[in-house]
């Protein structure tokens, strides 16, 4: 079977089918779009527009000057979490330490459940209200309330209300998981822009934005994986850049915002057209959890209303009730308190063991997990510590065009004794 086609549409079906009869294997590079263009006497402009929807369906890979290759199966359905029956320490999985999770039935019996009907609001009201107090305050404006299945429900649903397939958006590089997920899903290109110490950085965003980009994702606090949040001097660098292309969907995922040791800065400019800042209760609450706040301006949440419609996909009100009842508890704050305090003092555990060793790690990080740079390829590395007995993420799911290397350390359950022998390994395995 060869490609053929004599339209950008024709050619990338062609290619999708020769994908799912494995007459194309995953590693195959197609052919230069300069040859392919001769050879079915079409413009090069064709081919390069079906290799770019191949790409922004997930089915390719651009290498640049290295050519487009059909991308890696396993690479498409990487995800966040550990894996079950694993005898390895598991410092990969990205969760919360159950600890700190609520007594959802304690929460439950505070709040007893009233069935709604159709037709009633989708939000309920004080969950509503509580989210304009808590939320309000870090917007360029008032904006609208709305409810989503978590922080990644909520950019797929925004990106996809908003945007068109092809449009290109951009993401912290390396990027967190879901995130370069949902962008395939939705048929959007990612564009990476490349994040420091404290956060994305500036250049790399205005190279972006001259290009045309169409929207920025990114994170303010902890970011996955790096655990980088934003100064205040790069908040305001950041948010001058976009002030400049208010036309520039912005859609800012505070996900740690309940648990975060830093400061919020606001990167939406008052002139942004389109923006909506997330808030999500998972890492809080637990995984299972599934509810985000979304607030936003009122287009945007118009739109986003139109995909969240009752009868469909709104989130259930006994969800809803749930997280009510748990963020309004009397035990809650000194809960979240103590899970603060632990995390933070985790962190610290592995970064002292990890420099201990000669081990250069970020100054300070805050969530979940440690990002540990590294002058090697970490594939060889994660595979090392595995035979030691540690399960960790190497960064090549993280990246995007560029890989940048390292490791992701989820610190959520690491106690002292164990932060002090993954470093001791880390540095065996290095040399």
């Amino acid at each position: 079977m060869k490609i053929v086609g004599k339209t950008a549409a024709e050619i990338f079906d062609c290619i999708r089918l020769m994908t799912r009869s494995k007459a194309l294997q995953p590693g195959d590079a197609l052919p230069p779009v300069r040859d392919l263009a001769v050879a079915l006497e079409v413009n090069r402009n064709t081919v390069a527009a079906a290799y770019k929807r191949l790409v922004a369906a997930g089915i390719a890979v651009s290498q640049g000057r290295l050519g487009t290759l059909i991308r890696q199966t396993e690479n498409m359905v990487e995800r966040e979490g550990g894996v079950q029956g694993s005898p390895l320490i598991d410092v990969a999985s990205g969760n919360p330490n159950p600890q700190w999770l609520p007594d959802v039935a304690a929460a439950l019996a505070q709040r007893p459940y009233r069935p709604r009907l159709y037709g009633e609001p989708t939000v309920n009201a004080e969950l509503e209200a509580y989210g304009r107090r808590w939320m309000e305050p870090d917007c360029p404006t008032a904006g609208e309330i709305n409810l989503t299945h978590g922080a990644v429900d909520a950019v797929e649903r925004l990106l996809a209300a908003e945007l068109v397939g092809g449009d290109r958006v951009v993401v912290e590089s390396p990027c967190f998981l879901s995130s370069i997920n949902t962008l395939r899903v939705v048929g959007l290109l990612p564009v990476g822009v490349a994040v420091d110490s404290e956060g994305m950085c500036p250049a790399g965003l205005a190279a972006a934005l001259e290009a045309g980009v169409q929207a920025v994702v990114l994170t303010p606090r902890a970011h996955n994986p790096t655990g980088c949040s934003l100064s205040a001097g790069r908040a305001a660098q950041l948010q001058a850049l976009l002030a400049q292309y208010p036309h520039v969907l912005i859609i800012v995922d505070d996900h740690f915002a309940l648990l975060s040791n830093q400061p919020y800065h606001s990167v939406i400019p008052a002139s942004a057209e389109r923006w909506a800042l997330i808030r999500s209760v998972s890492k809080v609450l637990g995984p299972d959890m599934r509810l985000a706040l979304v607030c936003s301006d009122a287009q945007t949440s118009r739109r986003l209303r139109l995909r969240l419609v009752s009868g469909t996909n709104w989130v259930s009100h006994l969800l809803q009730d749930v997280v009510l009842a748990s963020l309004t508890s009397p035990l809650f704050e000194p809960q979240i308190s103590k899970a603060k305090a632990d995390y933070g003092q985790r962190q610290q555990w592995l970064r002292q063991a990890l420099q201990q060793h000669g081990l250069q790690v970020p100054a300070s990080c805050d969530g979940l997990n440690l990002w540990l740079p590294l002058q090697q390829e970490a594939q060889p590395l994660a595979h090392a510590l595995a035979r030691r007995g540690w399960l960790v993420r190497n960064s090549e799911p993280f990246c995007l065009d560029e890989i940048v290397a390292g490791l992701r350390l989820t610190i959520a359950t690491l106690d002292e004794p164990q932060a002090q022998k993954l470093a001791e390994d880390i540095r065996a395995c290095l040399g």
